[in-house]
């Protein structure tokens, strides 16, 4: 089964924006319709929107708790959890949840990242009844036993191994993470510290359990061809006589400011050579009155949305000194934002020329600002991407999952889309000149090793 706690540390593309940006795509057979909420007694929030385009649902709970969460010595602990919850509850054997889904024809995933944990199952929607209640089962009678414990320490292990240790990408943004935060706990990774995994035990991973697996700490999310008055009556049914529990307290986790640069070398076991560079910026914290945001969603779509966005262009098309570029802003999670610019040279060029066309197209930027018609073709593009996010019911329940998990509306992201509309060149010009700022910057290198 794949896991997917890497998700958080890969950047966040202007297609990713575009997946979170909604619209209500129209069939002139079968509209989608409304998103319908409601609050249990005991906390769980339930999010039905229902498409009738095709007879499948996507089922996913969704929990607000990530790596963000973890204490000190326990890293990896979230993700370890959502290994076992597919490992037996008091009612199936380990590996029958996804065997009954399997059968229906569906199939079932999670996912654990820095600000959240999710399930999700995808079946035909005659199958609903079938869906909530496995979700609901393993949310209190999930059993952990030393057995299944061990054997799945062994694979997140590998996976640590496999996606970081043996990896120059990955072990190149972790050690960018845990240069650029100093307190926040965004600088641990997901998978969690080699030797946090290896002192890890089955009391750490009860206790996370019990902490956050809890209705009102909860969403139950779900989209396709159902009925919203029927989605309410089985949760009811099988979440509802589970008890809410006082959750722990979260404390304020501010990264304290900026004295100067940062900057970190990896020597790894590769032939390229690759600069990642990381500008501390906001996260979206409101998005009726927010901007700058938005601005710098549209600003890194200017830089490298598409192949004749400025970065690209230059590097890779005109002066042909890059073999990639990439530029991406993430401000859609509960702790600080990050803007990131990536690049990595040719043959026979050095990462120097690269960061010079760079600070160049920055001053550019900041002196001269961004023409309407750049601006439009970057809009034109997240608007083109709402039919195409609107298509898969798997995709509705994402966007409205991933909503709710950061503290937003679950339609929030209709909000959003037409708050890009809205952005102007000005505001773009200025965020760039605010937050794109050398002595604020973290610098990641990738070099290879050599035989000194």
């Amino acid at each position: 089964m794949k896991k997917n706690w890497s998700r958080q540390v890969i950047f966040v593309t202007l297609a990713t924006l575009m997946a979170l940006s909604s619209a209500s795509a129209e069939s002139s057979v079968q509209p989608v319709m409304s998103v319908v909420e409601d609050t249990l007694s005991n906390g769980l929030r339930v999010i039905v929107k229902p498409d009738h385009r095709s007879p499948v649902a996507a089922v996913m709970v969704w929990y607000r708790a990530g790596s963000i969460d973890e204490l000190g010595g326990r890293t990896g602990v979230a993700h370890v959890l959502e290994h076992m919850m597919f490992q037996g509850t008091k009612t199936l054997a380990p590996g029958e949840h996804a065997k009954r889904i399997a059968e229906t024809g569906g199939r079932s995933n999670a996912f654990t990242s820095a600000d959240y944990t999710g399930y999700l199952q995808e079946l035909h929607s005659s199958e609903l009844e079938l869906a909530i209640k496995l979700e609901a089962d393993r949310m209190h009678n999930l059993l952990l036993r030393e057995v299944e414990f061990n054997n799945e320490m062994r694979v997140v292990m590998e996976e640590r191994r496999q996606r970081v240790d043996d990896n120059p990408r990955g072990l190149l943004m972790e050690q960018l993470a845990a240069t650029m935060y100093i307190a926040h706990p965004y600088r641990t990774p997901v998978v969690g510290w080699m030797n946090d995994l290896e002192h890890l035990t089955l009391e750490d991973t009860a206790d996370w359990y019990r902490r956050w697996y809890v209705p009102n700490n909860a969403a139950l999310v779900v989209a396709g061809d159902v009925n919203p008055a029927e989605v309410l009556r089985l949760s009811e049914k099988y979440f509802g006589p589970i008890n809410s529990r006082l959750l722990p307290v979260r404390k304020p986790q501010e990264e304290p400011g900026r004295l100067g640069s940062r900057m970190v070398t990896v020597r790894a076991n590769t032939t390229i050579t690759s600069q990642i560079t990381a500008y501390p910026a906001p996260r979206l914290s409101d998005v009726d009155t927010d901007w700058e945001p938005y601005a710098l969603y549209l600003l890194a779509g200017v830089l490298d949305g598409h192949s004749a966005a400025r970065l690209h262009k230059r590097m890779v098309l005109d002066e042909g000194i890059a073999h990639s570029v990439s530029v991406s802003y993430d401000g859609l999670r509960r702790g600080p934002g990050v803007f990131y610019v990536a690049f990595t040279p040719v043959k026979d060029r050095e990462l120097r020329d690269l960061e010079a066309v760079w600070l160049d197209e920055t001053l550019k930027l900041v002196t001269h600002g961004v023409r309407e018609d750049e601006l439009d073709l970057v809009k034109a593009q997240v608007i083109a991407g709402q039919v195409f996010s609107s298509d898969s019911v798997l995709g509705q329940a994402s966007r409205m999952g991933r909503m709710w998990a950061i503290g937003f509306a679950p339609d929030a992201s209709d909000v959003i889309n037409e708050k890009l509309r809205g952005i102007t060149p000005e505001q773009i010009r200025q965020v760039a000149e605010k937050y794109l700022v050398e002595h604020q910057a973290t610098i990641a290198i990738l070099e290879p090793k050599t035989s000194k």
